[in-house]
């Protein structure tokens, strides 16, 4: 690793409800990652636990700075040498006993928590099935997360990374923010629903990475959890000019890896000034 280079990884998964098994998984992922030269690697949302049922990730919820998860992420930052974005856990919320923060901990290589974002935009939607109305799928994320309410971009030696979540990314305000504050790359642990992730995934992370001209790392859930839902895959790391670098192009557990160029990022910034255009501009604080 350079300054300005080095090697980024996205870990995909398929979380169960048994924080154990998913954790072993994740360490098995983020070894993989290391023995393909990364120093950052990022782990889909909800890779600790995807419960039978919402309310299960309120019973395994951390203090912040406490808890096995937080451990784990801290253990393997330390041993393996990684910088890691832990995907979201759930961590407790004063004065909310039934909802939890979704949030998104970066872990420096020492095995320190050096940043938090919880995530901002919640999932309560209803899919359409065109194919089978009696099949639509609706959700309720508020009603067990807590949404949280600050942009947060992290100095890093791998650049400015700007956090976000899932959902987020349908809401391209909250990156312009993000770039205000100077991100270099952005960071989305998703777990997309399989018809919106068909219909969207690859378009959105995409267009956030041209928009900002950032790079993109998207880690993401994949195939059929032991709650019946489908998640989509094809977790992705996407370059400033909108190429898909690398993916995990099959379901289930997997990694994808590429080498991130700063200084390429920078010469396009200059060559094609995109961000010094803009007519209407967006406070850098949420």
């Amino acid at each position: 690793m350079t300054d300005n280079t080095f090697r980024a990884a996205v870990l995909q998964m398929t979380s169960a409800p048994e924080v154990e098994a998913n954790l072993a998984m994740a360490r098995s992922l983020l070894e993989r990652a290391r023995a393909e030269g990364a120093t950052l690697a990022a782990l889909p949302e909800n890779f600790a636990i995807m419960g039978r049922k919402e309310a299960e990730k309120v019973a395994v919820a951390e203090t912040p700075g406490e808890g096995p998860i937080q451990a784990f992420l801290g253990h393997c930052a330390r041993e393996l040498g990684l910088w890691i974005i832990g995907g979201t856990i759930p961590l407790r919320v004063e004065n909310e006993p039934n909802r939890v923060a979704a949030a998104s901990l970066l872990f420096d290589d020492h095995g320190r928590c050096v940043g938090r974002y919880d995530k901002i935009h919640l999932f309560d939607v209803g899919i359409p099935n065109r194919e089978a109305p009696t099949r639509d799928e609706r959700y309720r994320e508020s009603a067990t997360v807590a949404p949280g309410n600050q942009a947060k971009v992290i100095s890093t030696p791998c650049g400015r990374i700007g956090m976000a979540v899932c959902y987020d990314v349908r809401f391209p305000e909250l990156f312009r923010v993000l770039q205000a504050q100077g991100a270099e790359i952005l960071s989305l642990p998703s777990a997309f629903t399989a018809p919106t992730g068909k219909a969207h995934w690859e378009l959105l992370m995409r267009a956030r990475a041209v928009e900002n001209l950032c790079y993109v790392l998207a880690p993401a859930q994949s195939g059929i959890h032991p709650n019946g839902r489908e998640t989509w895959g094809d977790s992705l790391i996407v370059d400033p000019w909108g190429q898909v670098l690398s993916r995990v192009a099959d379901a289930g557990p997997g990694l994808a890896v590429a080498e991130i160029d700063r200084t390429v990022q920078q010469e396009l910034r200059e060559r094609f000034p995109a961000l010094s255009h803009r007519r209407f501009t967006i406070a850098p604080t949420l």
